[in-house]
């Protein structure tokens, strides 16, 4: 391997998480860190630290010091993580521009699957399955005119879109209920995006958010390691997720596979991504959603049913290695679940609740795994997300696996800041989500 040390452009758990694979590969690495996380369990992990900037977001979204930190440390390489600069083309231009390599897909990559129309019109070219829709809406006559053509209910996109922001639904209404829901989408997503830019699917009422983890690399090698299920959200924010998903039927869980396949195959795609696909649970059929060109947060179901290390997977690929398996030698077993335990006060609207963790005792035990960057004394930051660990546990079936995470989230203590473990032990008892009766709005049905 080429790659010798890494700068690490990320702060959090994920640091912690790529850190300590590139410590097993014998991979040096620099932590470009704000002045808030100086001290934190990255900086600590770390073979050197290098504070680029104040405790605001902003400082992880300096595209310039990044690239000065890498190459002032000697890194070859850029693992951006998640969040922040991930899915940014600019940051993987600028490590090409700067001959340092992103552990990542190509610029052009993150550009085309970052707008979801682009990616819409991919997918549809290459035969994958899309919802009935619209091109680019810049209007409210043009909306209007979908809405006669494909009739309600209808999900409006920002283009350049995610995490939910400048998505609204539309069960039914008038022109002037209509024209208001188009105006707020619009000035939501030129707030959160800088682009305006909308479009329209059919809504799906009972919908499952199933994703696909692909990987690809330089020498046409494209796979994919399973599915994951992640349909237990909020407000389009995922709080469990589980490998593989299910009760979906095996012809189908084939065919959703091999669309994901398909789809990074036809654009020759690079590095770890998740293809996203609403699975409509009436009708039992899939449609693309979109792609992620990164990490996702909940990669650790899937390393936990395959036993393939994703992070590792990406820093070989990125140095321009193949896929050292083929597709018939990746192999399902067991069932895993994750839940995301967040600083925040799920009995009060999930209001984030900064403060200093005054006790910190994770669980452990046999199929337990807990990725955080948290311990007693640490300070929860009002400038970050609110993510402060995952529970992440494997189980020789989908109820094993349950079981096994609601001892593992009653035996966490937490002190000094509210969490949502409470609420998350709840979600595991709920009948429907215990019965594998799961989709995007089951929450609703609890909170």
């Amino acid at each position: 391997m080429s790659i010798s040390r890494i700068l690490v452009a990320n702060r959090g758990e994920i640091a912690v998480r790529i850190i300590r694979t590139c410590r097993v590969l014998g991979i040096e690495t620099v932590l470009a860190a704000s002045e808030a996380d100086r001290d934190s369990a990255g900086a600590r992990l770390a073979d050197r630290t290098v504070v680029i900037g104040p405790p605001q977001v902003s400082t992880y979204l300096n595209i310039p010091a990044l690239i000065k930190a890498a190459k002032d440390a000697g890194a070859q390489a850029l693992h951006p993580g998640y969040g922040f600069l991930s899915e940014k083309p600019e940051l993987a231009q600028a490590c090409a521009d700067n001959g340092v390599v992103f552990v990542g897909p190509k610029a052009e990559h993150i550009h085309k699957m970052g707008n979801k129309l682009v990616a819409r019109e991919l997918a549809r070219e290459c035969g994958v399955p899309i919802l009935s829709g619209s091109e680019k809406i810049d209007s409210f006559e043009a909306l209007k005119r979908v809405v006669d053509e494909i009739g309600y209910p209808i999900m409006i996109k920002a283009a350049a879109g995610g995490g939910g922001r400048g998505m609204k639904i539309v069960n039914e209404g008038n022109s002037a209920a209509l024209n208001r829901v188009f105006d707020e989408a619009s000035a939501e997503a030129a707030t959160a995006f800088g682009d305006k830019t909308l479009y329209v699917e059919k809504y799906i009422a009972n919908a499952r958010h199933i994703e696909v983890q692909v990987m690809g690399d330089r020498h046409g090698g494209a796979v994919h390691l399973g599915e994951r299920d992640c349909s237990t959200q909020r407000r389009y924010q995922k709080l469990i997720e589980e490998s593989p998903a299910p009760n979906v039927p095996e012809s189908l869980r084939g065919e959703i596979h091999s669309a994901a396949v398909k789809l990074i195959r036809n654009i020759s795609y690079e590095n770890a991504g998740t293809v996203e696909f609403i699975f409509d649970e009436d009708e039992k059929k899939f449609y693309f959603l979109e792609m992620n060109t990164r990490l996702q947060v909940e990669h650790p179901v899937t390393e936990m049913v395959t036993g393939v290390d994703i992070v590792s997977e990406q820093i070989n690929v990125a140095d321009g290695g193949r896929i050292p398996f083929a597709q018939s030698e990746v192999s399902i077993k067991g069932h895993s679940i994750e839940c995301r335990i967040n600083a925040e006060n799920p009995f009060e609207g999930f209001r984030p609740t900064p403060g200093t963790i005054t006790n910190w005792d994770i669980p452990q035990g046999p199929g337990v795994r807990v990725d955080t960057h948290c311990h007693t004394g640490y300070k929860v930051s009002i400038y970050y997300d609110s993510l402060i660990a995952k529970v992440i546990v494997y189980g020789n079936d989908r109820e094993h696996a349950r079981r096994r995470m609601y001892c593992a989230l009653d035996e966490f203590r937490v002190n000094g800041v509210s969490t949502t473990i409470p609420f998350l032990k709840k979600v595991l008892e709920y009948p429907d989500f215990a019965g594998a009766k799961v989709n995007t709005r089951i929450l609703e049905r609890i909170i």
